[in-house]
């Protein structure tokens, strides 16, 4: 990176972040004469013959890293040294001189070079409210011929990127047994606004007339991984009103892309919570969408604490119920059993292997 620093995603004022490479040099030989893509593949067949053993059964899935924070979008709102700050609008991320590169030809392609000497210029900053620029307001630029241009470009980057990604994945892991997926960020602030701002400048081009899931759905889909979601324990009413919210609406627009492109859902919770009514909120999520498995985050001391223990418990028995939630007696604070159906399974599954290898010895 020291020698090129244009190898990673860069803002408007010149602000590099060192989390994930750019995609905009995906299939350009940056790494010592070897491209993004390439290395990324390395990486993943190490992985496949390391494990392959374990493929398939005990590693039923493997979630792609895509992006920042393993995510597919852009890193448009980093908290890194206070940069942003929800619920800021977050910055464009098209400035190293790969992306540059690539905008300065879509533009040339549209017959408006003059569209492609940079991002836009009124977005604003990472903090601002979608009221405060000219390109996020409630008419504003984006959506203009030059705002609906320069969003199909950036949202079109991503998709591509997750589709090349995914495609060095699936001739790694084919045959495996594992199944693929990959992580899209829950990003509800300004939800309610008909700009979205907060989703296009990660690189989702979802606003009130323009599903900006289903396309990536359909790229999934295409690949059969699994589209795991976040935010499935919030709910609108938890909100600040000042941010737009909407975390319900937006986890029933992914559910109805999935469906629609015929791509399994998986979850997770955005936010580290351990009381019924989040808990509550995943139980409903999972019963009405059918998800595919859902990643609770995190295990910690605090989750072991007595009532935590005792509430995620009857959490897990009621998605393993289809949703029932039976409530644990308040004097159950320590000792829950948690039966994990899979343990047994495996041990019936190991059973006839030692019975084999006994019979061998003898």
């Amino acid at each position: 990176m020291s020698n090129n620093p244009d190898i990673v995603y860069t803002d408007r004022s010149g602000r590099r972040n060192p989390e994930y490479i750019s995609l905009g040099c995906d299939t350009l030989p940056v790494l010592k004469g070897r491209t993004p893509i390439q290395v990324y593949a390395d990486y993943m067949r190490s992985f496949r013959d390391r494990f392959q053993d374990y493929l398939g059964n005990v590693i039923a899935e493997i979630q792609v890293g895509m992006g920042p924070c393993g995510e597919l979008r852009y890193p448009s709102y980093p908290e890194a040294n206070g940069t942003w700050r929800f619920p800021g609008i977050g910055e464009f991320q098209c400035y190293d001189k790969y992306m540059r590169a690539s905008l300065e030809a879509a533009a040339v392609a549209a017959g408006h070079k003059e569209w492609g000497v940079g991002g836009p210029h009124d977005a604003g900053e990472y903090k601002q409210m979608p009221e405060d620029t000219g390109f996020f307001r409630h008419d504003g630029t984006w959506s203009t011929e030059y705002g609906q241009f320069f969003l199909e470009w950036y949202s079109g980057m991503l998709l591509e990127h997750g589709d090349r990604v995914l495609a060095a994945a699936e001739a790694v892991f084919g045959g495996t047994g594992a199944t693929l997926s990959a992580k899209v960020a829950g990003i509800h602030w300004h939800y309610g606004t008909r700009s979205h701002a907060a989703e296009l400048t990660a690189g989702y081009y979802n606003t009130r007339h323009r599903d900006g899931y289903a396309p990536i759905a359909r790229m999934l889909a295409k690949r059969g991984a699994v589209l795991n979601f976040t935010c499935m324990e919030m709910r609108d009413e938890q909100q600040p009103g000042h941010a737009s919210c909407s975390p319900e609406q937006l986890v029933r627009q992914v559910k109805a892309a999935a469906a629609a492109a015929g791509v399994e859902l998986a979850g997770e919770n955005a936010l580290e919570r351990y009381d019924e009514a989040a808990f509550s909120q995943v139980v409903s999520t999972a019963r009405g969408a059918g998800l595919a498995a859902f990643t609770y985050l995190r295990m910690n001391k605090a989750l072991f604490d007595g009532d935590n223990w005792r509430e995620f418990v009857s959490f897990v028995r009621a998605m393993a119920d289809g949703g029932a939630r039976p409530a644990l007696p308040r004097c159950d604070t320590g000792h829950s059993d948690l039966y994990v159906g899979f343990l047994d399974a495996a041990k019936e599954r190991k059973a006839p292997e030692a019975e084999g290898a006994a019979a061998a010895v003898v």
